[in-house]
């Protein structure tokens, strides 16, 4: 692999660290008072008055409140929160049971519209699942192996029925209907274990996401009788055509259990009593209007593909359209051994609505200022390596001390380049609570960059929840939570190198010098 090569392939770190943390409740990361100097909860205390967000994020980081089954008990049935936006884009709701035989049995319910009210077609997915080891790409997560013994699909309307038959019998000729007329609400097979064809591939479909699984619990607002459950499955593929040939290294929206969910959740009660003939509708929203201003956090841990957890602060200044972004990055899944954290500010264009997406809102954002804090010494050491005018002050990097690097146009050791332009897709919605939500777009599964219009996303990272409706004083309390990270992480003693954070330096260390 070629240097260049290499540049290509890593600038997806930096727009994971910059764009794509839009918008989540996660500054802090997960601490605990009894190994660190200081806990969480005084240093938090020391924020700002004027700085809103510091009450939402010292509840995220209470990593106590998390329980990770390992390896994960999946049997019961479970549904989506709400209805999830799929690469092309895809409308869609889930219902997966899993059964203590490891059969499962699941449907994919799929819809016109991008609140899921207008049902189109089902697929029941049938087949048989075993868990493995605890992945060794993605830490914390589960991989599984699944064979699939039969694949139907029912038409909830006369106008789909007749578009899919025709579709399929393309690449399925002779094969799908058997020369019957496809009508409404009747199951037709797609592929079982005595058809000599896989009609499903003309759907770009693949339940590739059962290799990758984690499961959570957690007791919301510190009630032992509200005990939610969620079902994190494997990431799709951007790219539909490449699903089925795309192994999972991130997750997609959580799944929550129907037995365990949080009572809020009005679509899991909706979803749950659904079936192939009977498709949930959810209820009927109104679009939003995208209103960038104000600030952004990340509600839990989150993962990226190339093994990056991280979380994610962003203020928007909507009077000059500027904005500032503080990315957060982790060695391990619940975001408590910080490796390095970025912060990014630029401009950004007015919106525009996407003819693509239904209900989403299309953004150019630029970068052209950033400054870089090494968390831990296997970062600096990764620094201090590049030489000259690549990455800050040559051979100057400290843990804990952070860096503009700006001047020398970014930073190679991070794959990141000044100025930077990304194209960018948002929606809002208001969740059970009435809080605002903000969606940026899904980074490119192949690693890259949205830095052009044809490369703009077509679904949606997990969602940021506004904390603050104003950006006042946005750079002070910025300044003031990324100390408190570092005292609460230890970052200002006692050093630790984690495996998962060493492990990725060193692969990107042979990269670099061994191509």
């Amino acid at each position: 692999m070629s240097f260049s090569a290499f540049l290509g392939t890593h600038v997806s770190l930096f727009l994971i660290i910059i764009i794509n943390g839009i918008g989540e409740c996660t500054l802090l990361h997960y601490a605990d008072s009894r190994s660190n100097p200081l806990s969480l909860e005084k240093n938090v205390g020391r924020l700002p008055k004027d700085f809103q967000c510091h009450h939402m994020l010292k509840h995220l980081h209470n990593g106590a409140r998390i329980t990770v089954q390992m390896p994960p008990n999946i049997e019961g049935h479970w549904v989506s929160t709400s209805c999830e936006v799929r690469p092309g884009p895809e409308f869609i709701t889930r219902l997966y049971k899993f059964y203590n035989n490891h059969t499962f049995k699941a449907y994919q319910f799929y819809y016109k519209d991008n609140h899921c009210t207008t049902p189109t077609y089902t697929l029941v997915i049938r087949g048989k699942l075993r868990l493995r080891q605890a992945s060794w790409i993605i830490r914390g997560g589960t991989e599984a192996d699944y064979q699939l013994h039969r694949i139907q699909i029912i038409c909830h309307s006369e106008l789909v029925a007749k578009e899919m038959s025709q579709r399929l019998n393309r690449s399925c000729r002779g094969v799908v209907g058997g020369g019957v007329s496809w009508e409404p609400n009747v199951s037709f097979d797609l592929w079982n274990e005595d058809m000599g064809c896989d009609c499903s591939r003309a759907l770009n479909f693949a339940m590739h996401e059962l290799q990758l699984m984690r499961v959570e619990k957690q007791y919301l607002h510190h009630n032992l009788d509200h005990l939610v459950e969620e079902l994190f499955l494997g990431d799709i593929h951007t790219e539909p055509a490449q699903r089925m040939y795309y192994r999972p290294s991130s997750y997609q929206a959580a799944l929550q259990n129907a037995k365990n969910h949080d009572h809020t959740c009005i679509a899991c009660r909706i979803i749950y009593r659904s079936d192939e003939h009977h498709p949930p509708i959810l209820p009927p929203k109104a679009d939003l209007t995208i209103g960038l201003h104000g600030q952004w956090v990340s509600q839990r841990c989150e993962v990226r593909p190339e093994v990056l957890f991280l979380t994610r602060h962003f203020v928007f200044h909507d009077k000059n359209n500027t904005w500032e972004g503080n990315y957060y990055h982790y060695s391990d899944p619940i975001c408590k051994h910080p490796t390095f954290t970025i912060y990014a500010k630029g401009r950004y264009s007015r919106g525009v609505h996407s003819n693509k997406v239904m209900g989403g809102t299309e953004f150019v954002f630029k970068v052209n200022h950033m400054r870089v804090t090494p968390m831990d010494v296997a970062t600096a050491s990764l620094l201090n390596v590049f030489n000259g005018n690549e990455c800050g002050q040559e051979g100057s990097w400290q843990v804990g001390a952070e860096q503009d690097v700006t001047h020398t146009n970014g930073c190679v050791a991070l794959g990141i380049r000044l100025p930077h332009t990304e194209y960018e897709l948002f929606r809002m919605e208001k969740d059970a609570r009435g809080r605002y939500l903000l969606y940026n777009g899904q980074r490119p599964s192949d690693g890259s960059s949205p830095d052009r219009p044809e490369k703009r996303a077509t679904s949606f990272q997990t969602p940021l929840c506004q904390c603050s409706s104003t950006s006042q004083g946005s750079e002070r309390s910025s300044y003031e939570i990324d100390r408190a990270h570092r005292i609460n992480s230890g970052s200002d003693t006692n050093c630790h190198i984690h495996w998962g954070t060493l492990s990725v330096l060193t692969m990107v260390y042979l990269l670099l010098f061994l191509s």
